[in-house]
């Protein structure tokens, strides 16, 4: 990575000789005294860190900044850095400041900062959050960060009487490490809202010898019917839509059942992808 690929505090490369005044100049000013290289694209991370220089290591990254510097996917550049400090709560320009207690146990340092653990970044955004959003973020959280549920909970049961709480619970009952992407976690509460069985995520399919060929990404075994989001990728890349053809012709072998779901469907055609799918489970004899 080049010398100013991430952000970095103006002053000090003033100090160390590395730019001139004019050779700052040129470079994105994120914050006060925080540069990033123009030819950078601003991430998720990078504001994170551009927040960090901007509190001179007097704050704690939570929210969304802690959860992309502990790598969770899908959280996007435009979100808010977000920071836990004492004393000023006062924000700027794309940093929100909260003054949230945290315990000790509840900080570690990632990358020289300071960020909310896991599970205490998964406690925040359950009580910060609105709707189905919350519950994509604790799924992708969860997920990437191998953080449970319980350790989540573990964290709230410190904190009796923040606020929010109501809503983390209501969130938590949602949420499923299982799901590999914010439409995946949509596909499943589409379902669970319409009534259907709560499906499991990440189901192991084997072959007749016993060995493990593909994992799907929601359904349920004792009926044998799937629930599969197609992303972009199953269309634009040659290699993964041959697979998906041959798999798909594997599972059928099998006795299994596929519903697949595309963004389309399930943006415009919600209702369709439900009687697919409690269509197919009636023909497996579920109690739907």
């Amino acid at each position: 990575m080049g010398e100013f690929e991430q952000p970095f505090r103006g002053s000090e490369a003033l100090k160390d000789g590395r730019l001139t005044r004019h050779g700052l100049s040129s470079f994105r000013r994120l914050h006060r005294d925080a540069y990033l290289d123009r030819s950078v694209e601003v991430t998720a991370i990078s504001r994170a860190r551009a927040a960090w220089l901007w509190a001179r290591g007097g704050a704690v990254l939570a929210g969304y900044s802690a959860a992309a510097v502990h790598g969770t996917r899908w959280i996007g550049s435009g979100e808010f850095a977000t920071l836990i400090r004492k004393g000023s709560r006062r924000s700027v320009n794309g940093i929100v400041v909260r003054a949230d207690t945290l315990l000790p146990e509840e900080v570690c340092r990632v990358d020289g900062m300071l960020a909310t653990t896991p599970a205490r970044t998964g406690f925040d955004l359950g009580r910060w959050l609105a709707g189905d959003r919350a519950v994509e973020v604790l799924d992708a959280l969860c997920h990437d960060t191998r953080t449970s549920l319980a350790e989540i909970s573990a964290v709230a049961s410190r904190h009796a009487g923040e606020r929010g709480l109501a809503r983390l619970r209501t969130v938590a009952c949602l949420a499923d490490p299982g799901a590999e992407s914010p439409p995946e976690t949509r596909t499943r509460l589409l379902l669970i809202r319409a009534g259907l069985p709560t499906p499991t995520t990440q189901i192991p399919i084997a072959d007749r010898s016993g060995r493990v060929f593909a994992r799907a990404d929601m359904g349920w075994e004792m009926w044998r019917v799937l629930v599969e989001y197609d992303g972009v990728q199953h269309w634009a890349d040659e290699r993964q839509r041959t697979w998906d053809i041959e798999r798909l012709e594997r599972l059928a072998e099998l006795g299994w059942v596929v519903v697949r779901v595309n963004a389309e469907q399930l943006r415009m055609r919600p209702h369709a992808v439900v009687a697919r799918v409690r269509d197919r489970l009636r023909q497996a004899a579920a109690p739907v």
